[in-house]
């Protein structure tokens, strides 16, 4: 049997497992969502309507090797002009979807150029809004609309969804979650990066219904804005709530970042899995590259690579 890994997220998160995984010398499928709507990325989306490509950049650079043609796509323009704030790679992945006219062709061939060992694919082939229910400390609710905003929001969120309702998932994604041997969900922001993946309908009844093991690497703790009071618990709480049946065979967590391991050993369980704990962490809110890795190795098993 062969490992097939597709692994599930955006931003910081997502690159920093995908880094993890090429230590064990795989070449995985990173799905990465389209709803960021912030920086450079959300510029693009508004005036060309093109789904936000700067995580889809992010994961590029973490499969591709360090060198000079990676810190080229994260270069970040100074100044004051139009392209003030702007990565080139957000740019350069604009400028190959219009040439080539397909979003998942134009992450290839940027893929190749930088000799990416895995793949990036987008969860949707179009750009999405989140839309939360927040429910402030007087008790009051509130719709926050767009991830930037939702990103910084202050409050317990109630309910998560996407508009449109049903995004055009991406074909290819869908497919690679259900050839996958094993899906990494996480780190990341829980509700924009990670739990907005759950929202696309085609995608979730992939993750439902795919065969692979399902990891899930629990964030280093709570996070300014809406997971600021978060437990390690109140993460899969919020999975049980929002992810719609899917389950779980793995949860992998620092024992630092726990303040009640059999109250989280009893969550996970109820979801079907078993938690590893182990110390992933480089200090408060950082996962440690290489001790993930090692962890993740642990779980994957002794497989062949694909």
């Amino acid at each position: 049997m062969t490992v097939s890994i597709v692994a599930l997220g955006g931003g910081h998160g997502l690159s920093v497992t995908l880094r993890a995984l090429r230590q064990l010398e795989c070449e995985p499928i990173a799905i990465v969502g389209t709803g960021d709507d912030g920086g450079s990325s959300g510029r693009l989306r508004t005036h060309l309507g093109v789904p936000p490509p700067g995580d889809l950049r992010m994961a590029l650079a973490a499969l591709a090797d360090e060198g000079l043609w990676t810190r080229v796509l994260q270069h970040r323009f100074g100044g004051s002009g139009d392209v003030e704030g702007h990565a080139l790679g957000n740019l350069l992945l604009v400028a190959l979807w219009e040439e080539t006219g397909d979003l998942v062709a134009g992450l290839d061939r940027l893929g190749g150029v930088l000799g990416a060992r895995g793949r990036v694919l987008p969860n949707c082939l179009e750009p999405v809004e989140l839309i939360a229910d927040v429910v402030t400390a007087e008790g009051a609710v509130r719709e926050v609309r767009g991830q930037a905003r939702l990103t910084a929001s202050r409050g317990r969120i109630a309910a998560l969804r996407l508009r449109p309702e049903r995004p055009r998932a991406c074909p290819e994604a869908v497919a690679a979650v259900y050839d996958a041997s094993h899906i990494v969900v996480g780190p990341g922001s829980w509700f924009t990066s990670v739990l907005s993946h759950v929202l696309v309908p085609d995608l979730a009844v992939a993750l439902r219904e795919a065969q692979g093991k399902r990891i899930l690497i629990l964030n280093a703790g709570p996070q300014a804005g809406e997971t600021e009071d978060f437990t390690a618990v109140r993460y899969l709480q919020t999975w049980t709530d929002l992810a719609g049946g899917i389950t779980l065979d793995a949860v992998i967590a620092d024992p630092r970042s726990v303040d009640d391991p059999q109250a989280l050993t009893a969550a996970a369980d109820r979801l079907g899995g078993d938690v590893l704990f182990e110390s992933v962490l480089a200090g408060p809110g950082h996962h440690n590259t290489g001790s993930l890795a090692a962890a993740l190795a642990s779980v994957l098993g002794p497989l062949g690579w694909r």
